[in-house]
């Protein structure tokens, strides 16, 4: 709600007898501009989220394919997922591009670009890092298949090897998900917040309109008073002038009685 320039205090004018108290000013309420604008902060917000959601699942499955002891079947649905996940963060990049394009201050604007260009760069990174995990993965699957063809000897030895790998890989991805799990129950308090403070704005500037609805009445109403008061003010000069014309008149005629009694 905007308000007007600050004015110097005045001396209040006498209310006139009879007259309704006038109607103090109601107090100033939330500036809709902000509401707006926290209103277009959520969907950035958003965005944000769900890009720091995929990268750290990515950065999971990296490691899952780090971690891999095969067989290559097993290594082909986790880079099958990867890539789901890559495709989901780069279409949520490009979302928080075209925002950043659609923004009003420029300040803004090339704020969040920067922040695309570090999503991107950390993308490609993860990118590296993919390609990395899958060739260690490899070597590791084709070690792991000559090993166990000329050491046969040894197949009880490295299956116990392997179950400890899978347990201590189960339990880094526990815990990484764990991690995940604690950052998205955040944003997602956060994202409740949010809309809470949007819900409380709304009721705010409904009361606003009812009060403005308030005054509006109570200002017709005054309108309507101060017309009947002019009328009567009206009325009431012409009363006196006409009180004044009847004393004169009876003046002039008692004057001329005494002065002049023979006309």
């Amino acid at each position: 709600m905007d308000h007007g320039p600050a004015t110097s205090p005045r001396v209040p004018a006498r209310r006139p007898q009879g007259a309704p108290a006038r109607a103090r000013p109601s107090p100033a309420r939330p500036c809709p501009a902000k509401m707006a604008a926290a209103a277009a902060a959520v969907p950035l917000r958003v965005c944000h989220q769900e890009i720091v959601k995929f990268d750290l699942e990515i950065k999971a499955a990296v490691q899952d394919i780090r971690d891999c002891p095969g067989p290559l079947s097993a290594l082909t649905e986790l880079n099958a997922a990867v890539k789901e996940k890559f495709r989901h963060l780069r279409g949520r990049i490009q979302e928080l591009e075209q925002m950043a394009k659609e923004q009003d201050k420029e300040s803004e604007k090339q704020a969040l670009l920067r922040e695309v260009e570090n999503h991107k760069k950390q993308m490609l990174s993860n990118q590296a890092a993919w390609r990395k995990a899958n060739l260690a993965c490899k070597i590791a699957i084709d070690n792991s298949e000559k090993d166990q063809l000329l050491q046969g000897r040894d197949v009880l030895r490295q299956r116990k090897t392997t179950k400890e790998s899978l347990a201590e890989s189960a339990s880094n991805i526990t815990e990484s998900l764990m991690g995940i799990s604690r950052m998205m129950s955040q944003q997602v308090q956060q994202s409740e917040e949010t809309v809470q403070t949007l819900a409380n704005s709304s009721r705010t500037i409904l009361e606003a309109n009812e009060e403005f609805k308030s005054m509006s009445g109570t200002i017709q109403l005054g309108r309507k008073l101060i017309t009947k008061y002019n009328r009567r003010e009206l009325t009431d000069k012409l009363l006196i002038f006409l009180a004044l014309a009847l004393f004169l008149a009876t003046v002039l005629y008692i004057l001329k009685k005494r002065l002049f009694p023979f006309l």
